[in-house]
């Protein structure tokens, strides 16, 4: 699989089912054109924006030195983790109707890819995965940042570096965030034995190693759907697919691994020492990700911004579905690295896009990023407090033009859109609009049923539906085949259509993930759920925390099954630690302080067979056999076992 974006643990822990597929004539099921409406649409943007600005091209290609000499990039079973010719198309057209003219300006951009110098001592490698890995040249080696997301593109992209620039040995890696596309290669540049023997060391920001397991595990299988759908895994390259991911093409699908850091960055103003360069910390918890921080080497007067300050607008809810975030912090965040920064930077570099040279420049995009998260966080709630609903404030809202016509300040990722509604959330919650007419909402199935049958019968509103598409309504004609679909999955004509309106509002969106799923929507609705492979994340649910999978536990529980079951289970792990689990009322709470004196169960296990059972290396019967997975009572353990449930990865997302 080549787009899968952000690693979801889950993945690896719950079991994939194949539902049916739907089978139908051609012509229903085939892409169509853009309509008049679509082209139309996108000439205006044309219009608008000033695409004879080609600076950042000029930005994107400058330091070229080389790039990977095949088309590909394999594991060591020959299976391609790393495709350069997937996106080969986006540079053969100039102008596409079915790809909004910005996002295709975005694909080309993101597509340049090589090894590049960004100034004496400072290289990076671009277009081998989502994200961007950097190396600074230290006293004794190579100072690598952000090992992308698989061990076989890191290790090409240091190849390339070692071939071209200096043969010399990794001496640090740096994870400026806890996001698996920032860390999970790490393998690919040095080993766990070169770290214990104090050959390479490992920094990253406080928090950093239970944030990147914990932040996706607990709501891990709909995360990893609806991953599915943002990160265009549903789709195929191509004019009417994905063409893009926004902050960069789309993700490799190599096995992720993890390594504990050995150095931790914990305060602002903090200066750590690596491989004999002076790093300037400024901490950025809670902005992009849970644990972030940017710093700033003087010897180069480079800053490093990690994924705050990007080519993009970023999000503050992602559409995969995350926490939200706090904008007004963000803003912040870019504001106190401007102070702190902004005078000695000659060079910005990122955990994705190419660099910003010129403290001019540099200073002018910090200020312009953080005015842009400021003022759709101020505007939101200045409409919030005049009265306004998330979609009417999300309808409203719209950037200065000072700010909306930078391209760094254009919705390739987040959107405006999205993140006013996402600033909503923050501060209201995102489930009610304050109207009591919305507090007690009926199930879609149940509101299609009673829209169908008040519109006169399915037939009828498919042909409200259609005329609505004929005159460029895509958005009402979804919303009325939506409708249709959640009370007759079975009505293929209202699905096709459907996918027709959603696929030109797919053809319109500016942002990659808007388009992915706006696709991807209209693929599931004309050929059904078909399952595409999700990431290896076996090394990272292996390094699983256990108070964090003992937590997840209680998500799994069945309370039909579980009532009136009462138990108090005393859990060994060899190699870990001590802790219990208490069962009542159908809820299951987890500790790691205390273990009952009259325990109903006892389990002992070692560290290892959890991480065997876990990346599914070993079954529990192979590790009870070999004496490494006991249990004090076997009828009580069945019975605690027969409580938690098994989540199917394919849910209906576009259908019930």
């Amino acid at each position: 699989m080549m787009k899968f974006k952000k690693m979801i643990l889950s993945a690896a822990i719950i079991s994939i089912l194949s539902p049916a597929v739907f089978a139908a004539d051609s012509f229903n099921t085939t892409q169509k054109e853009a309509s008049p409406a679509t082209i139309k649409l996108n000439n205006e943007l044309k219009q608008y924006l000033n695409f004879d600005n080609r600076s950042d091209f000029a930005d994107a290609e400058r330091g070229f030195i080389a790039t990977w000499p095949e088309k590909t990039i394999t594991d060591a079973k020959g299976k391609v983790v790393w495709d350069f010719g997937e996106f080969e198309f986006v540079d053969q057209n100039a102008d596409v109707a079915t790809i909004n003219p910005s996002l295709l300006r975005q694909a080309k951009l993101n597509n340049i890819h090589g090894l590049f110098k960004v100034t004496g001592g400072i290289y990076q490698v671009r277009g081998f995965d989502l994200s961007v890995m950097s190396f600074i040249r230290g006293e004794d080696g190579w100072i690598v940042i952000d090992p992308l997301l698989s061990p076989e593109t890191s290790a090409a992209g240091l190849k390339l570096l070692k071939d071209n620039v200096a043969d010399l040995p990794v001496t640090a890696v740096v994870f400026t965030h806890s996001h698996a596309d920032h860390f999970g290669g790490v393998l690919g540049v040095t080993s766990q034995a070169d770290v214990d023997d104090g050959n390479v060391e490992i920094v990253a920001p406080e928090g950093f190693f239970n944030n990147s397991i914990a932040e996706n595990l607990m709501a891990g299988n709909t995360m990893s759907r609806r991953a599915s759908y943002m990160y265009g895994n549903l789709l195929d390259a191509g004019t009417k697919g994905i063409v893009d991911g926004g902050l960069g093409k789309t993700t490799s699908s190599g096995q992720l691994g993890i390594i504990k850091p050995t150095m931790i960055a914990n305060e602002t103003g903090q200066t750590l020492h690596i491989d004999g360069l002076d790093v300037d910390v400024m901490m950025a918890q809670n902005s992009e990700a849970p644990s972030e921080f940017m710093f700033y080497f003087p010897a180069f007067k480079t800053m490093m911004a990690a994924e705050d300050i990007t080519h993009t607008i970023h999000n503050i809810s992602t559409l995969r579905g995350a926490k939200t975030r706090d904008g007004s912090a963000w803003a912040s965040y870019v504001d106190q690295a401007l102070q702190t920064f902004g005078d000695k930077s000659e060079i910005m570099i990122a955990s994705h896009h190419w660099p910003t040279w010129g403290q001019d420049k540099i200073k002018s995009q910090l200020r312009k990023t953080r005015d842009m998260y400021q003022y759709v966080h101020d505007q939101t709630l200045h409409l919030a407090n005049k009265g306004l609903t998330p979609n009417e404030i999300s309808a409203t809202l719209t950037l200065p033009e000072s700010l909306d016509k930078e391209w760094y300040n254009r919705g390739y990722y987040g959107t405006v859109s999205h993140n006013a509604r996402a600033t909503y959330d923050y501060y209201f919650g995102a489930w009610w609009d304050g109207n009591p007419a919305n507090l007690n909402p009926l199930t879609p199935a149940q509101q299609g049923q009673k829209y169908v049958e008040a519109m006169g019968g399915e037939q009828n509103v498919i042909k409200i539906a259609q005329s609505a598409i004929d005159k460029g309504e895509y958005r009402w004609a979804v919303t009325l085949l939506n409708n249709v679909t959640f009370s007759n999955p079975e009505n293929m004509d209202a699905r096709y259509l459907e996918a027709d309106a959603m696929e030109q509002l797919g053809y319109q969106a500016e942002s990659a993930p808007w388009r992915n799923y706006y696709l991807g929507g209209a693929k599931e609705l004309r050929h059904g759920i078909v399952p595409v492979s999700t990431p290896n994340g076996a090394s990272l649910a292996s390094s699983m925390p256990m108070e964090e999978f003992l937590k997840y536990l209680g998500v799994t529980v069945k309370p039909e099954v579980a009532k009136g079951i009462d138990l108090k289970i005393n859990l060994d792990v060899t190699g870990d630690g001590e802790y219990s689990l208490d069962l009542s009322n159908s809820v299951l709470k987890s500790y790691s302080d205390r273990q009952f004196d009259n325990a109903d169960l006892t389990i002992t296990m070692t560290r290892n067979a959890f991480g065997n059972m876990i990346t599914q290396k070993s079954t529990l019967m192979d590790e009870m056999k070999v004496g490494t997975f006991k249990v004090s009572d076997q009828a009580k353990f069945q019975q605690l076992m027969s409580i938690f449930d098994k989540f199917d990865l394919w849910f209906g997302v576009v259908t019930p």
